[in-house]
């Protein structure tokens, strides 16, 4: 079972990790050793070395004076000793207060308990952008369009919408 100060001991685990953005080293080591890190490009990186190579030229570079500016949306215990964390947030430039809402993200971790402590041993980051659902019209004409194509190309339609 799992107490409340667990899960601010998690929350400030992952914040704090958070304030280590810009040093490719400290960052990576409050990872696992054999951790997956999917960056906000899609790419995965696997192990803190990888995750060092991955951020290192990042800080030295396009990302050189940047910060993290996040909370914590949700703890989850999915075991005694692992925990589903959602954070959402922001890299922003030293010139930032808040978070631009173009560049809002939202953090997917999975923490874990080990004997030395917590660690982070998967992290997903995916940029917050909310559907536009077309107009009625629109959506139709999408929806003939893609039947004939389909059709020309021979190929199935896999969903059938009723109306």
């Amino acid at each position: 079972m799992t107490e409340p100060q667990d899960d601010r001991a998690i929350a400030r685990y992952v914040l704090d990790t958070f304030a280590l953005w810009g040093n490719a080293n400290a960052y990576a080591a409050r990872f696992t050793s054999d951790s997956d890190y999917v960056a906000f490009d899609g790419s995965r990186h696997r192990g803190r070395d990888a995750n060092v190579a991955l951020h290192r030229p990042l800080f030295e570079g396009v990302l050189y004076g940047t910060r993290i500016i996040g909370e914590i949306e949700s703890v989850r215990w999915v075991g005694s000793d692992v925990a589903v964390v959602h954070a959402s947030g922001a890299v922003v430039w030293p010139w930032h207060r808040d978070v631009p809402s173009a560049r809002r993200s939202r953090q997917t971790l999975l923490v874990v308990r080990q004997s030395e402590g917590l660690s982070i041993a998967a992290f997903h980051n995916t940029r917050v952008e909310p559907v536009r659902i077309p107009p009625r019209w629109l959506a139709r004409a999408f929806r003939f369009w893609v039947r004939l194509r389909s059709r020309l190309a021979n190929a199935p339609v896999s969903a059938t919408i009723r109306e």
